[in-house]
């Protein structure tokens, strides 16, 4: 009778452990308010409730978690299950995903979320697999602008010699270095301080991340260069997400997609209202002519194609089939 008692009481033991609640952590870069971070917090309240609270997901605001690059190492670790990451920092592990910030690729970002909906995104996709990392969905940051603290840009010229700050992103680099600025890679957590302390001359963000993070504050020209789009990857732990169950793995997946819905659209929300908000903080907007830019950035399509000439034709020529629709 006792061990009868003894047995029993391990599977009780042993069925409340495997319904017992489990708490992941999300990290991203993004500032409070910021569509990354609206969207993290809404992931994680799908995640809860399709759950019953058997899995919880704290969200790490302003690299709380630390910043994207260490957010990749991580993932592949398994010592943090999502992150909202970058693409930038993201393609230190997965080359392929840089190729979306190919310059002037995109016109819209809805020509840009088509493409990543598609075929190339499942491409890119299965590299990142390889490397440890689910990509669960596309979430997008919008297209990248560029600001300083001196003048309006015109044209390439007018960025020679400049300090820009970049991402770790080789394209944007590469970009940048072909426009003929100083690209210097910072850490976004890093960035406000070196433009206030002018480490750095300018920078290169979409409209939200300058505005939310404030950097409008120690910058107040921005070009509209529209000279990239930024995607945000949300990033699984193969570790972690192949430990959880079936069901809960599809949770996850619908909650990432579903969040992500909600980022894309604030983002094209916000992308067409901060230009006035901007205006109102005092911020100077110039339009530039994008030909000479194009042409100036034309050696980074030649580069990228040389190590990647499949995935580059296919995605230019998704880009151009999308834009077309």
């Amino acid at each position: 009778m006792k061990v009868r008692n003894i047995v029993a009481a391990l599977v009780v033991s042993l069925c409340a452990s495997s319904a017992a609640a489990q708490q992941f952590q999300i990290s991203h870069s993004a500032a409070a308010g910021n569509p990354k971070d609206t969207a993290s917090l809404k992931f994680a309240e799908l995640v809860k409730e399709r759950t019953e609270g058997r899995i919880t997901v704290d969200v790490g605001t302003s690299s709380q978690f630390g910043d994207d690059a260490e957010s990749v190492t991580n993932i592949r670790l398994g010592t943090i299950a999502f992150s909202a990451n970058a693409q930038g920092a993201t393609s230190g592990a997965v080359p392929e995903i840089g190729l979306l910030g190919l310059p002037f690729l995109f016109q819209s970002l809805e020509q840009a979320e088509a493409v990543m909906d598609g075929p190339v995104g499942d491409k890119i996709a299965a590299a990142a697999e390889k490397q440890g990392i689910y990509i669960l969905a596309w979430w997008n940051n919008g297209i990248r602008e560029t600001s300083n603290s001196s003048k309006p840009i015109l044209a390439p010229g007018d960025l020679a010699g400049m300090k820009i700050r970049t991402p770790p992103d080789p394209i944007t680099i590469d970009i940048f270095e072909a426009l003929g600025a100083s690209p210097t890679p910072m850490a976004f957590s890093e960035l406000y301080i070196a433009l206030q302390q002018k480490v750095v001359d300018g920078q290169e963000n979409p409209l939200i991340n300058i505005y939310s993070s404030k950097l409008y504050e120690v910058q107040p020209y921005i070009s509209r260069t529209n000279h990239k789009f930024e995607s945000v990857p949300f990033l699984a732990s193969k570790i972690v997400f192949d430990s959880l169950s079936p069901a809960d793995q599809d949770i996850i997946r619908k909650a990432a997609v579903e969040a992500g819905q909600l980022n894309r659209q604030m983002v094209r929300q916000q992308s067409e209202e901060l230009y006035g908000k901007l205006q109102e903080a005092g911020v100077t907007f110039n339009d530039v002519d994008p030909a000479p830019f194009v042409e100036a950035t034309q050696p980074v399509y030649d580069k990228w194609r040389a190590q990647y000439p499949e995935l580059v034709d296919e995605l230019v020529s998704a880009a151009k089939q999308a834009a077309a629709k």
